[in-house]
């Protein structure tokens, strides 16, 4: 819960900011120069690029969250089984075993939405964060339907 409030948090303080640029952008525009035009257009698409990745970031964590309330009600999510050091992270080895027990079961059931999930937690225990998503991302289009690139995560 802890991770929605700061993500809402800053989502709001980027729309904000968003808000703020865009006004910027407009008075630049406004000056009526074609110097200041310029910039104006160019500070304008800042906060449409910002706003773009915004929605696309919270569209993939709504999805994600959903797949993994379904998979929790399946009784399908992945144990916590990593060993971890006394301050508390995750022990590499210890991530790297899990990984390969996930990666190993997802060349088994390559069109499973679940086990893509897991591999993608597994990636994320494991600290590859580009991965973890591209997995993710597979699993969501697996279990919408929706077409699959052939490469793997």
């Amino acid at each position: 819960m802890r991770a929605k409030i700061t993500y809402f948090v800053l989502a709001a303080v980027l729309v904000v900011y968003f808000v703020l640029v865009g006004d910027r952008g407009v008075l630049l525009i406004r000056e009526g120069t074609p110097v200041t035009v310029v910039f104006g257009v160019a500070v304008l698409v800042m906060p449409l690029i910002g706003g773009w990745f915004l929605w696309q970031t919270t569209q993939f964590a709504r999805s994600a969250d959903r797949l993994a309330r379904e998979l929790e009600a399946e009784g399908g999510l992945p144990v916590d089984e990593l060993v971890r050091t006394p301050g508390g992270r995750i022990d590499r080895d210890s991530a790297d075993a899990v990984f390969a027990k996930r990666r190993a079961e997802t060349e088994q059931s390559p069109d499973d939405w679940r086990s893509w999930f897991r591999l993608a937690v597994a990636y994320h225990d494991a600290r590859d964060t580009a991965r973890a998503r591209k997995a993710m991302q597979r699993a969501i289009a697996l279990h919408d339907g929706k077409p699959v690139r052939a490469a793997g995560g």
